[in-house]
């Protein structure tokens, strides 16, 4: 693979710091993105222990103000990205009525409002240079939502109506926008979100095969070098999001049969 900048947000945990690793490995200047200072200061220093240059932006993604500064300091500095990977995403799995607005706002910061501004702060650069891949890590909740997450599941829809509409506005100008949709990923996510888990429907967590960061960072790199507008992975997950494009009432069925339950009123 050619050397290039990249740009991973949610960089400090999971598949971010997977995928910042796997990139500085390869040769490439990383940028590493995420809230929290010390564990991008530690990241950083084993991918530069290993060879590999990665520079720290402690920032929430979500601020779109904060990312536009890092975005100036990266251009100027840096030179233009050739990879940006919006991986930053949180967000618990509640009904509605659990989810207070200000909750929901939060939730819809990440990941979409973290991408979009990501996106926004780099895309002028990128036009200009005529190449780069834009890689949005998004979730089966935006193909096939389940039930009790509803804030969630807007963000990710959110996400994935970004990506469709760049796809649109991208067309002939040498930049790719590619969603990379993922099973459940062995993450520091379910530990940072008490109570998720038990909401993920039960279709899915028994077909789907649980997957490393290491492995979703593996599938990141290979889109990065022949982007694609959707890759799902891993094949079982491939065949229910075709099953869910031919039959999306069964698919939509099964999630809401095998998902949470609404509490029974007394």
């Amino acid at each position: 693979m050619g050397r290039g900048l990249a740009v991973v947000t949610g960089a400090s945990s999971g598949i971010g710091a997977a995928t910042a690793r796997l990139l500085a490995g390869d040769g490439r200047e990383v940028v590493l993105v995420a809230r929290r200072r010390e564990r991008l200061e530690e990241l950083a220093g084993e991918i530069a222990a290993a060879g590999g240059t990665a520079h720290v932006e402690p920032l929430d993604a979500s601020d779109g103000d904060a990312v536009l500064d890092m975005a100036e300091r990266v251009l100027r500095q840096l030179g233009t990205p050739h990879a940006i990977v919006n991986s930053a995403g949180a967000g618990e799995w509640r009904w509605i009525e659990d989810t207070p607005p200000a909750d929901m706002g939060q939730m819809m910061g990440a990941p979409f409002g973290a991408a979009y501004n990501t996106t926004h702060a780099f895309m002028r650069a990128m036009l200009d240079a005529g190449r780069g891949v834009i890689v949005h890590v998004g979730s089966p909740a935006s193909l096939a939502p389940w039930p009790s997450a509803v804030a969630y599941t807007a963000s990710r829809w959110a996400l994935r109506g970004m990506h469709e509409a760049l796809c649109q506005d991208l067309a002939g100008t040498g930049v790719h926008s590619c969603h990379v949709v993922f099973s459940e990923v062995s993450s520091e996510y379910f530990e940072a979100n008490p109570g998720s888990h038990e909401h993920i429907p039960k279709v899915g967590s028994t077909l789907l095969r649980t997957l490393t960061p290491e492995r979703c960072a593996e599938v990141i790199r290979d889109t990065i070098a022949r982007p694609r507008r959707e890759v799902v992975h891993p094949v079982e997950m491939r065949a229910l999001a075709w099953t869910n494009q031919v039959a999306t009432p069964l698919v939509r069925t099964l999630a809401r049969v095998t998902g949470r339950r609404r509490p029974q009123s007394e």
